[in-house]
């Protein structure tokens, strides 16, 4: 959790790839190439659920196999001019991300976000926030709600603090007050991150599918802001595991206990919000209906 955020980690991924090819010891080019294979395995070990992890790992193993008969120092290169690239193409992506979605925000909207998917996760610019970003640079005025996110609060200590530093106005809630403030009429639209889109669904922060269900029950429309690394449609729900996290982020608050030694907690850190209560997917490419994302060809 030190690093967190789907595309970060992809990028994270990336330049753990380009630090085994600079800090190679092998004297052989054979030998860097099993360096790297097994730095791939390990990385690709991390995390279960985030796609956009394989996704960078995949793609700088791609860019070995194409210059793999070049000497050791071209190989190396490579990597790590790749891995830049894939840093820098995030943050680019991301910025579309936001012009694509921010014409969706009106003034005087009131937005929910959820979680944290903002430059802390990403290389720099952020999705869901990089939509909040970019239309308040372009002069809309509205206000945020940031919904904690248990256990360890990124919507509080990351979303909270983003917003802040880029001047827009944020309201803090706990995540059981979500259903009382959408049933009052509060908020306008939902815009939230993503670890991986499926061709049935969509993987994000624990809590999600809630916020969705919520949304859908009281006509609030729910978004999904993410760049084409998170799609894996040709998966589905049953092909992915959803990681599990330690029973103390829940029975503690850092290190203070909050729960009764000797109780178990279930911590599963993300949940599946079927397509159906998503309105659209704010990509590098614009707004997709779920139904009409899953017939375009050119990311699969």
């Amino acid at each position: 959790m030190r690093i967190r955020g789907a595309p970060l980690i992809g990028v994270a991924a990336a330049y753990g790839l380009a630090l085994t090819a600079h800090n190679a010891k092998a004297k052989e080019k054979k030998e860097l190439i099993q360096q790297l294979s097994e730095s791939a395995r390990n990385l690709a070990l991390t995390r279960p659920t985030a796609v956009n992890l394989f996704w960078a790992v995949e793609r700088i193993m791609k860019k070995i196999e194409e210059v793999k008969h070049g000497s050791s120092a071209k190989i190396s290169n490579a990597v790590v001019e790749e891995a830049k690239r894939i840093a820098d193409e995030d943050f680019e992506v991301n910025r579309r991300i936001g012009m694509h979605g921010s014409p969706l925000i009106k003034n005087g909207d009131t937005v929910l976000t959820y979680c944290n998917a903002g430059g802390l996760a990403t290389s720099g610019y952020g999705t869901a926030l990089g939509v909040l970003r970019t239309a308040w640079t372009e002069g809309t005025k509205f206000k945020v709600i940031a919904a904690e996110t248990r256990p360890l609060l990124q919507g509080a200590r990351l979303t909270a603090y983003e917003l802040q530093q880029e001047g827009i106005p944020v309201t803090i809630i706990t995540d059981n007050a979500a259903g009382y403030i959408i049933s009052k009429g509060m908020i306008d639209m939902i815009i939230v991150g993503a670890d991986r889109i499926l061709k049935d669904a969509v993987i994000n922060k624990i809590g999600t599918y809630t916020l969705a269900l919520l949304a859908s029950t009281h006509n609030t429309p729910f978004y999904v802001a993410a760049p084409s690394s998170t799609f894996d449609i040709k998966r589905r729900v049953n092909d992915v595991e959803v990681e599990e996290r330690a029973q103390t982020e829940v029975l503690r608050f850092q290190q203070l206990q909050i729960a009764p030694e000797g109780v178990n907690a279930y911590n599963p850190a993300f949940d599946i919000t079927p397509m159906q209560y998503i309105k659209g997917i704010i990509w590098e490419k614009g707004i997709s209906s779920p139904r009409d994302l899953q017939k375009r060809s050119d990311f699969l």
